[in-house]
């Protein structure tokens, strides 16, 4: 099965993204704040990066299958990437409960850092998109 040109960018450019962050906030927070370090910080790039695969196969599937969706599909996955976000905040808050500032702040990060690349990301394919229907 080929993969588009959409796709491949995209999970080439989020998974730098998600490396970067990863291997920036990780270190820095086990040398030199060891203190606000938390066990399951390796977690959090994880739930991002496996979110990101979801976005894009669902974008990819809508733009085949139904692209008249498009926009309807990019807001349901940032309602379903809101509501299991919220749904992991709490099972953390409730069952693991240590650091939990330190996990709501490292989390809220990563989520920034995912929806700005993915909103900059689809804006700049519907850009493109309407530049090609205009030709």
């Amino acid at each position: 099965m080929s993969i588009s040109l959409t796709k491949k960018l995209f999970i080439t450019w989020y998974t730098v993204l998600i490396l970067v962050a990863s291997w920036t906030v990780g270190p820095i927070m086990n040398v030199w704040f060891p203190e606000h370090y938390f066990e399951w910080y390796p977690f959090i790039p994880v739930f991002f990066y496996i979110f990101g695969w979801f976005t894009i196969y669902m974008f990819e599937a809508c733009r085949r299958y139904a692209p008249q969706k498009l926009q309807l599909v990019y807001l349901g996955t940032k309602g379903i990437k809101m509501f299991f976000s919220l749904i992991i905040l709490l099972i953390y808050a409730v069952k693991v409960g240590e650091k939990k500032v330190e996990f709501f702040l490292t989390f809220l990060g990563f989520y920034m850092i995912s929806l700005v690349f993915e909103s900059w990301f689809f804006f700049h394919y519907e850009r493109r998109q309407k530049q090609i229907d205009k030709k």
